[in-house]
């Protein structure tokens, strides 16, 4: 991914430097060939280079670019489940996948850690992207799911064997899940996702107080994973999966919904970083009748929002570190919506809004794998900022306009916001 040449002034603004310290207003953000030299108020910036370019944040906020850490690319706003494996090929899935990314750099997000996707899509996008042959966000891949059979992914009955190949393993037992973790070790990706537990979604056979995996299975998963330098994460909503995962050496959690006090020790003993993702079970019972959600399955996602923003508040507040990805790709919770995620936190949740920009920066960086070179603005990392018409702390729900997005950049390269040129493509054909 390049890197732009000469120095860049960013000023008259805000700053907040993702590392959740107070904002320094009247600052200015100088980057030189992409890497941050000066991140600060502007009566002590160094001598300013006056050939260099000037970007005005009109009074407005100089933030790190944003992290999506739960980046489903090939979910494409589907209605049930099944869609997932059976609605289109891999074809027009890496397409619409390649759109997903760009609208998530528009939106703000110049970094991101795949929750799983079709294929091993994620893993050739992480390279168009880094090749900068697609704009998108910075991508940490996944790949194909694991699930054992019978779980809240096995959703094909033993009479119908279609799809489900490009989706997720379906493993029996501790020498499938070995199987499939090499299977992603040679497809090349860096997370390995895993479903220790069901979901409301799925009442009848794994709701989100059940079981989809024995912890010998988990526990290989993680062995085998750790042996390749793989991390590896997992859908965690009920209880005993939760310490099951804490246990077994997940690296993350998914969701972490329903947390007691053994697994909250567990959690913070261990410093792991939970992602989760209310949005989408917001925008589940909100909108699910408009998209034919059973009441039942609307009143399992209830409790989950309910538990889930208990739990996420109690994590942040005894030291445990939370990041921000909403599970977005479901027709009800559309790509684009990613910064509603952050105004619910701040605004329903219970998180200050400078946490919430912490978790949703600094912290999501440290899950991607990125945090050494990018979620703060600090000298020497590169220069992922995000301009903001306005004053994100007063009112984070700006940040789900896209309009007040001044400025998107990405090492330094201004790749979207109202001041990033627009590109006006040709096509000539020969004969």
């Amino acid at each position: 991914m390049k890197t732009e040449c000469g120095t860049t002034i960013i000023s008259n603004g805000q700053l907040i430097d993702g590392t959740g310290a107070e904002p320094i207003s009247d600052a200015i953000l100088i980057f030189t060939d992409g890497r941050i030299i000066y991140a600060g108020a502007a009566k002590e910036a160094p001598e300013l280079d006056p050939n260099a370019r000037q970007i005005d944040a009109r009074g407005g906020t100089i933030m790190p670019g944003l992290v999506e850490a739960h980046f489903h690319a090939t979910y494409f706003n589907i209605r049930t489940l099944e869609d997932l494996d059976i609605k289109y090929p891999v074809e027009y899935v890496s397409l619409l996948a390649s759109v997903n990314c760009r609208l998530a750099l528009e939106c703000g997000y110049t970094s991101a850690r795949s929750g799983g996707c079709l294929f091993n899509v994620d893993v050739w996008l992480r390279r168009a992207i880094e090749d900068d042959l697609i704009p998108g966000p910075r991508l940490s891949p996944s790949g194909r799911e694991i699930c054992s059979a019978g779980g809240l992914m096995d959703w094909n009955p033993e009479f119908r064997k279609i799809g489900m190949e490009g989706l997720v393993f379906i493993i029996n037992g501790v020498e499938d899940a070995r199987r499939a973790v090499r299977s992603l070790v040679k497809d090349g990706v860096a997370w390995v996702k895993t479903y220790p537990t069901g979901d409301a979604a799925a009442p009848d056979t794994n709701d989100h107080h059940t079981l989809c995996m024995t912890f010998e299975e988990m526990n290989a998963v993680v062995q085998t994973a750790h042996n390749h330098g793989l991390k590896v994460t997992g859908h965690c909503r009920a209880t005993e999966g939760i310490k099951n995962a804490l246990r077994a050496g997940y690296d993350t959690l998914e969701h972490g919904t329903f947390m007691d006090n053994e697994a909250m020790d567990l959690l913070l003993e261990r410093d792991v970083p939970v992602i989760p993702a209310l949005y989408f079970e917001k925008a589940s019972v909100e909108k699910g009748p408009e998209f034919g959600l059973s009441q039942r399955v609307i009143d399992g996602h209830q409790e989950t929002l309910d538990g889930g923003a208990a739990s996420a508040l109690r994590i942040l507040r005894e030291g445990g570190r939370v990041g921000m990805g909403g599970d977005y790709g479901f027709g009800w919770n559309p790509h684009g919506d990613y910064a509603r995620e952050l105004t619910y936190f701040t605004k329903e949740v219970g998180f200050a809004p400078l946490e919430t920009i912490r978790c949703a920066t600094k912290t999501g960086a440290e899950i991607a794998g990125f945090d050494e070179e990018v979620g703060t603005l600090e000298v020497g990392k590169l220069a992922d900022v995000l301009v903001v018409d306005g004053d994100v702390i007063g009112d984070i729900s700006i940040l789900e306009d896209r309009n007040r997005l001044l400025g998107v950049f990405q090492g330094g390269v201004l790749k979207a916001g109202t001041l990033a040129p627009r590109i006006e493509t040709q096509v000539t054909v020969d004969g």
